[in-house]
């Protein structure tokens, strides 16, 4: 009998087989009919609210049914004192609650019902709505809340600029690309919500804001670029007026190209639900019909988003199928049963289908010789696959390949070439990898005033950069004979922190970073005694909490972070502390132990795990995401990576994840 000894815990590793045997039948049964795997993505209030206050700005036939649902959806995500917070228990957030309250009082709450009333309040006890960001100012201003001047400029003129230019679109990531383009059209064209129940918010402003000037800016700005850009909006303010309208004409028609051009079907534009309201407005101030082609499809992708319980509702900002996926495909595989190697399989034949082979996305611009190869995030989105879903696939192809037949892996061949291909091709030039783009690095747009989110680019990251790196040594690639892997390590060794961690981009947060890099040292055979892994293996062990689990909030990226600061614990991020020890060589850590021990304990009898916290990140301080499929996969994978190396069953140490 195989044990794991500590203190507190005597683990006999067979008893690990019920628990993941639960899981791993609990995920095959949520597998679509074709294979592939779909779970909710929640964000925080703001875009339901959205979805709302959308339907009046265009004065549609309210569904008081769906109204309600949503409805109470925002009454049970509100803070206990009034306010929204951006994940949960997080603090309170000016905007998700401005917008939060306005919808709620479209709806119907009336303003002296009591959580509006702390609503209400807490905004106030704030500075009042005047102290929202600029997209809540833009949707305010698009309402008729609060002058124009709230809002910095972006004159639509931007769509003719030259690409040698400071701002060009293409110097923007690919989210900023899709959301302001449309965004520009409205700022020109300044039209007003229908509105039909005449719903406002004045009561959320401590001065009248005719009478506000002291709008708020970034709290990442700093000297000089704060001023010089400040100094640039005041003189776009003062001219724009005068801009000649046969420019402004052709700035708009270059506007309609691109958003005609990559409108995305029944996915909407960019898939996500900002650029995607924004494209709706713009059509219809514009004058387009509401059964206009591309009026109607880009309102009806908005539906989609939709996700309905018995008696909630709320609007999901993008869906995930082709991430949930291949991780669901990687957490099979882990478990290596006949049943779900084959269920693994199925979801990969999906996944084979949705490679982007024949368009050139805007990566292009930078990478025009690259050959197309990846895959997005979403069903459909050509004009943006990411590079890390597409590291993710073609490591679970690479990695189900080695368990097939001749004939049957040849059939993976080309994906996983192509994926591998365009990956090396959107090497950024410091070694690592954005999502989206190469050299996205422009640092001075983040200081523009509209930029007061500090989110306007998408440079290299550990965690992307992780990801390639494994998936390139996961396909035998050695640094030694490999530039593009080695430049890939060397950038991840220059970013580890002080106290050993990795900062994580896209997932919630250093824990989440310092798994994706562990693993891929790991795959590319940098010796666990090292003293860059046996920092992180310290810092994962000094931070793991007494229940035995580990967690981390959206804290973690205040711009004044100083270390980590406890938070309670949740499965998926329990699971990435897990898999990162293990691939770092300490199976036999009583850590582990304690923390295969905490998800025996958190289990349900669903066979899956409750996860209420946020453990994903959209943009840092500003957007945070619930991915209800993490507590359904990354646990599942944990507690079988631990049964096979316990077991000795060691063919899965050389893989990336």
């Amino acid at each position: 009998m195989v044990r794991v000894r500590s203190s507190r815990i005597e683990l006999p590793v067979e008893a690990v087989e019920p628990w993941f045997a639960a899981a791993e039948r609990a995920l095959i049964d949520c597998a679509r009919a074709d294979g592939h795997w779909c779970f909710e993505l929640e964000a925080d209030a703001t875009i339901p609210a959205e979805y709302i206050l959308l339907k009046h700005y265009l004065g549609e036939a309210p569904d008081a049914a769906l109204e309600a649902k949503i409805a109470t959806y925002l009454r049970r995500v509100q803070r206990g004192e009034g306010g929204w917070p951006l994940f949960h228990d997080g603090a309170f957030d000016m905007s998700a609650s401005v917008k939060a309250y306005f919808a709620l009082k479209m709806i119907g709450d009336a303003p002296d019902d009591p959580h509006m009333r702390r609503a209400r309040e807490a905004i106030l006890s704030h500075g009042g709505a005047a102290k929202s960001n600029v997209f809540t100012r833009a949707l305010l201003a698009l309402y008729g809340e609060i002058p124009w001047r709230a809002v910095p400029v972006m004159p639509v003129e931007i769509m003719l600029l030259p690409g040698w230019f400071p701002f060009h679109l293409s110097k923007i990531s690919y989210w900023a690309r899709t959301v302001l383009v449309p965004l520009m059209v409205l700022q020109a064209l300044k039209p007003r919500a229908r509105n039909p129940r005449g719903i406002g918010i004045e009561e959320l402003f401590v001065l009248p804001p005719n009478k506000e000037h002291n709008w708020p800016k970034g709290p990442h700005r700093t000297w000089p670029w704060t001023q010089i850009f400040g100094g640039i909006d005041v003189l776009l303010r003062q001219t724009e007026r005068f801009f000649p309208e046969g420019s402004r004409r052709r700035a708009i028609e270059a506007a309609l190209a691109f958003v005609e051009e990559r409108l995305n079907g029944c996915n909407g534009l960019g898939a996500i639900f900002p650029a995607m309201v924004n494209v709706v407005m713009m059509y219809d101030a514009l004058g387009y019909p509401a059964d206009h082609p591309y009026a109607a499809t880009a309102r009806n992708a908005l539906e989609r988003l939709l996700f309905a319980r018995e008696d909630e509702a709320y609007c999901q900002p993008c869906m995930s199928p082709v991430w949930d996926t291949a991780l669901a495909c990687h957490a099979l595989l882990e478990v290596g049963s006949d049943e779900a190697e084959r269920q693994a399989l199925q979801g990969l034949v999906w996944l084979k289908q949705r490679q982007v082979l024949d368009v050139a996305g805007d990566w292009s611009v930078t990478r025009p010789q690259i050959r197309p190869g990846g895959w997005a995030f979403q069903y459909e989105n050509a004009y943006y696959p990411d590079v890390d879903d597409t590291a993710v696939v073609v490591m679970a192809m690479h990695r189900a390949r080695a368990r097939l037949s001749p004939s049957d892996a040849a059939a993976f061949d080309e994906p996983i070439a192509r994926g591998r291909e365009w990956i090396a091709g959107l090497q950024s030039r410091n070694g690592g990898w954005g999502a989206f783009d190469v050299d996205n690095t422009y640092g001075y747009l983040n200081y523009i005033p509209f930029a007061d989110h500090g989110a306007l680019l998408d440079p290299p990251t550990a965690d992307v950069t992780a990801r390639c790196v494994s998936m390139f040594a996961q396909l035998g690639e050695r640094p030694e004979t490999s530039p593009t892997l080695a430049r890939g390590i060397g950038y991840l060794l220059a970013e580890q922190e002080e106290d050993g961690s990795w900062f994580g981009r896209w997932g919630m947060n250093y824990i989440y970073g310092t798994w994706s890099v562990l693993c891929a040292l790991r795959a590319a055979k940098i010796d666990t005694h090292s003293e860059t892994m046996r920092r992180a293996v310290r810092w994962l062990i000094g931070i793991q909490n007494p229940d035995g689990g580990w967690g981390e909030d959206g804290d973690s990226y205040r711009l004044d972070y100083r270390g980590h600061q406890p938070a309670p614990s949740t499965a998926s991020q329990s699971s990435w502390a897990l898999l990162a020890l293990m691939a770092a060589g300490e199976a036999e850590h009583p850590a582990v132990a304690r923390g295969i021990e905490y998800l025996r304990r958190t289990q349900r009898a669903d066979g899956f795990w409750r996860e209420e916290r946020f453990t994903a990140t959209g943009f840092p301080r500003v957007f945070y995401l619930r991915y209800h499929g993490y507590p359904k996969f990354f646990p599942l994978w944990a507690l079988a990576r631990y049964r096979n190396l316990k077991l000795g069953i060691d063919h899965m140490v050389g893989v990336g994840m």
